[in-house]
């Protein structure tokens, strides 16, 4: 009898966890600890931004008006470590551009996987509103998939009325992508966090979403997180009403001492705005809500949830909770 050459008994020994199968063997392939954007630097794009160029070049998107809404995948370089410090992500290039089919190309690009889709706010470019969404996607690290939606805001200190406009022309191709998401089979979940004005955007977005599909059409939506809503408050609990109870998927992050938000109030002529009311005005509203204010210990205290860990954290028990 001819001994068992000993590569064949650890075969052997492992055939029932691995098949001994090479490659594709547990034992040669240990699963990645690694989740979401470090795993896979992928940022989803929909937009209402005019491209910049064919092909497309640097900044990507502009602050005009797309007739159309357009889907991009951004490929991301992640930062690097050195002895300087730790750099930030960056955009390395925009591929797989869709002008014809946007909603569709994008419920795809995140089929079978949960989404963390962010809006952003007032005075965003297409660049600095992708940073955002990378900061909070990691912060969270959040497992599934990372989508932005991005509207043409202008980038300027003097554009809020304009940018107001352009969020809320904004709306139709809001809804005809998260319908289109929520119609996917095999979809994932959809957590929706979005910032300042871009939280007015969502609501009305939401709310044309309710009256347009019902319950069906909101079931795949999970978290919402309103972040420093600059929403009037009178305009907000209206909103929510026509929510109804789907009104108990929304968390407020807001803060007495936004003082980006007390600008608002005095532009919109005293009334205050739902990201600056007390908390029991609006959790009276039927929604959760977490007070920031005593985090806020800088000049303008409007992204806390981005700059402050323990303030991003509401946004990942929210995920979580849903």
């Amino acid at each position: 009898m001819f001994p068992v050459p000993r590569l064949a008994l650890v075969c052997l020994a492992s055939l029932a966890l691995s098949g001994c199968l090479g490659e594709d063997s547990a034992l040669v392939s240990p699963v990645s600890s690694q989740v979401g954007l470090a795993r896979d630097p992928k940022l989803l794009v929909a937009t209402t931004r005019l491209p910049v160029g064919d092909p497309l070049r640097k900044p990507w998107f502009s602050s005009e008006r797309s007739p159309d809404m357009i889907f991009a995948e951004a490929r991301l370089t992640p930062p690097s470590d050195s002895l300087i410090g730790r750099g930030d992500w960056s955009i390395a290039k925009v591929e797989n551009v869709d002008r014809s089919n946007a909603a569709q190309a994008f419920a795809q690009a995140a089929f079978g996987h949960n989404l963390l889709l962010y809006i952003h706010g007032y005075k965003e470019s297409f660049e600095t509103a992708a940073t955002s969404t990378v900061d909070l996607s990691e912060g969270i690290r959040f497992a599934g998939v990372t989508g932005l939606f991005t509207w043409p805001s202008a980038a300027s200190t003097f554009s809020y009325v304009a940018d107001r406009e352009s969020a809320m022309w904004s709306r139709d191709a809001l809804e005809d992508l998260l319908t289109a998401i929520a119609k996917t089979p095999s979809g994932g979940r959809i957590h929706i966090v979005a910032h300042s004005m871009g939280t007015m955007l969502t609501l009305e977005t939401l709310r044309m979403l309710r009256a347009s599909g019902g319950e069906n059409a909101m079931e795949r939506i999970g978290a919402v997180v309103l972040a420093a809503p600059d929403i009037d408050i009178d305009l907000f609990a209206r909103g929510l009403e026509r929510l109804g109870p789907d009104a108990k998927k929304i968390t407020v992050i807001s803060s007495t001492n936004d003082r980006a938000l007390a600008v608002s109030s005095r532009l919109a002529g005293g009334i205050i705005r739902a990201g600056a009311a007390d908390r029991e005005r609006l959790e009276s509203l039927g929604v959760r809500v977490a007070d920031a204010s005593e985090f806020g210990g800088g000049i303008i205290n409007h992204d806390l949830f981005l700059s402050n860990k323990e303030v991003q954290q509401v946004v990942k028990r929210a995920i979580e909770r849903s």
